[in-house]
């Protein structure tokens, strides 16, 4: 525990972490004000932008020709707005563990990846070893190469080795 420099009486718990299943939920969190705020932002500026109409007499034509209207543009945007905040807590709750998975579960899939992994080093292993076992054999190749080269251009007789097997 910490002390608080204010009150020094007092002491304030250490800041954590949260645990890794609450990750989802500390990320939805701002999203739902943030949605909140998109649909008053939005139904605010079409109330001041949308001209005044009768209901008595509604214009059921278009004019083609008139220049496009600024609400058409904002309604346009916070829809994007809104869709893309909505899309972002659908995935963030998606993401949310469910509530099959229990510790339980939970610990038989960290078994099952333990049991992948050691599985995939045994492999690893295996494969190195095989390469350690080529590159011997090959450097040994490439000894008794050099060996034969010199006594060549030394003029030795060369003596003939045996093929391995």
């Amino acid at each position: 525990m910490m002390e608080d420099p204010r009150f020094p009486s007092r002491t304030l718990p250490k800041a954590s972490l949260p645990p890794a299943r609450l990750l989802p939920i500390v990320h939805l969190v701002p999203c739902v004000p943030k949605l909140a705020d998109q649909f008053c932002n939005a139904i605010g500026v079409l109330q001041q932008c949308a001209p005044p109409a009768s209901f008595s007499n509604i214009q059921t034509a278009i004019n083609k020709d008139q220049p496009s209207n600024p609400t058409e543009e904002y309604a346009q945007l916070f829809a994007a707005l809104i869709a893309r905040t909505a899309k972002d807590v659908d995935v963030l709750i998606d993401s949310l563990p469910s509530e099959e998975s229990t510790a339980a579960l939970q610990a038989a899939s960290l078994r099952q990846l333990e049991e992948e992994n050691q599985e995939a080093a045994a492999r690893l292993e295996e494969v190195v070893y095989r390469g350690d076992m080529l590159l011997e054999k090959i450097q040994s190749a490439l000894a008794d190469i050099a060996q034969s080269q010199l006594r060549t251009r030394s003029g030795a007789p060369s003596q003939a080795t045996p093929p391995e097997s």
